[in-house]
């Protein structure tokens, strides 16, 4: 007899939904839903149960949700079920997402150990490297998902991996403040760091915890915690377009991913705390209206939404954006290894230093 496997899948603001089923020779079999959902008519549940049944157990979230609608639809069209049917507080999607953590496909944030890493100060070159590093060694089985913030001393811009540099960066204001500029792995905008003047962190995960998920719901679902912890320090954040959060006053930070082959995903964000205004127009090149949806009006102003909006210091929510992440997940302690940090000094040698890598987007 098949083993009965069991999955389940909170929905974001509903409810739990669980599966249990035993995968028979690749399909799906013995299919009960479950939860603390409300459906109507109560006959709607033995249809769910029934599209499910028989399905390849390779079946994709996609896939198996429309197996369910088009079934509840066909039940409706002939008359097996008296009224139209009511799912409150889960769909479709989320009986799917459950068949899929079932069978092992995807994972939830307790089904992880996160490790928090505490490096110290390094160069922007050797965050973008570390990056890599970090996301690869996760994809090859070596490394556990992992969660950094990053700090560095020297001035750098940050641009996205497909971003024009002679669009993005005027090169004498670069050389006349000293500007590093480095070219990372993931897509999205430039980044304006200067030491103390925006919150970065890293996060690599395996891909299974966002398994059924688009590029933009993924976005979101990684940062729950992140709008969970700006809560705790009197911000209302929410998700805005693909990859930002933005609060009533204008934007606060701006995400950006990087999916690698063998199944890890790095998602890191970056938050304005207390950015000078002028000097990065000089440095970047963007329109003042830019700033509009940062948290400024004026290029003689600071765009500081974090540091205005929480009166903390950088470090303090720093501090509460890591208890957030404790309290709510799985974490312990770490440290990268002799081996991680010296592959990650031979990339910025040879990539994230390296003129042809910054200059690939001329």
């Amino acid at each position: 007899m098949a083993e009965l496997l069991h999955g389940e899948y909170k929905v974001p603001g509903g409810k739990l939904v669980a599966v249990d089923l035993q995968a028979d020779d690749g399909l799906l079999a013995q299919v009960r839903v479950s939860g603390d959902f409300f459906l109507d008519p109560d006959e709607a549940l033995e249809v769910i149960d029934g599209a499910l049944e028989g399905l390849s157990t390779a079946t994709a979230v996609g896939e198996l949700t429309a197996h369910i609608e088009e079934a509840l639809g066909r039940a409706r069209t002939e008359a097996l079920l008296p009224r139209p049917v009511t799912m409150a507080g889960f769909d479709a999607r989320a009986v799917a997402m459950a068949v899929r953590r079932a069978l092992g496909h995807a994972t939830g944030w307790g089904d992880h150990t996160f490790t928090y890493l505490d490096p110290g100060p390094l160069d922007p070159a050797m965050h973008a490297a570390l990056d890599e590093v970090l996301g690869r060694e996760l994809a090859a089985g070596r490394r556990g998902p992992t969660l950094r913030f990053w700090e560095w001393e020297n001035p750098a811009v940050v641009i996205g991996s497909f971003q024009s540099l002679r669009n993005e960066i005027d090169a004498e204001a670069a050389e006349r403040y000293g500007v590093q500029v480095v070219r990372r792995i993931s897509g999205g905008g430039a980044m304006f760091m200067e030491a103390g003047n925006c919150i970065t962190f890293s996060l690599v995960v395996p891909e299974s915890l966002v398994d059924g998920l688009s590029y933009e719901q993924s976005y979101a679902f990684l940062d729950e915690w992140v709008l969970a912890a700006l809560g705790g320090v009197g911000v209302t954040a929410s998700y805005a377009g693909l990859n930002d959060i933005a609060s009533p006053a204008g934007k606060i930070a701006g995400a950006a991913q990087k999916r690698f082959i063998g199944g890890a995903v790095l998602h890191h964000v970056t938050m304005a705390y207390d950015i000078d205004a002028d000097k990065m127009l000089q440095v970047l090149r963007i329109g003042r209206e830019k700033l509009s949806d940062k948290g400024t009006k004026s290029a003689n102003k600071r765009v500081d939404p974090v540091r205005s909006q929480t009166r903390m210091t950088r470090a303090e929510v720093m501090a509460a954006f890591l208890e957030t992440f404790r309290r709510l997940y799985t974490v312990v302690d770490g440290q990268l290894t002799d081996d991680e940090i010296a592959r990650g000094e031979d990339l910025v040698r040879t990539k994230f230093a390296n003129p042809e890598w910054t200059a690939r987007v001329p």
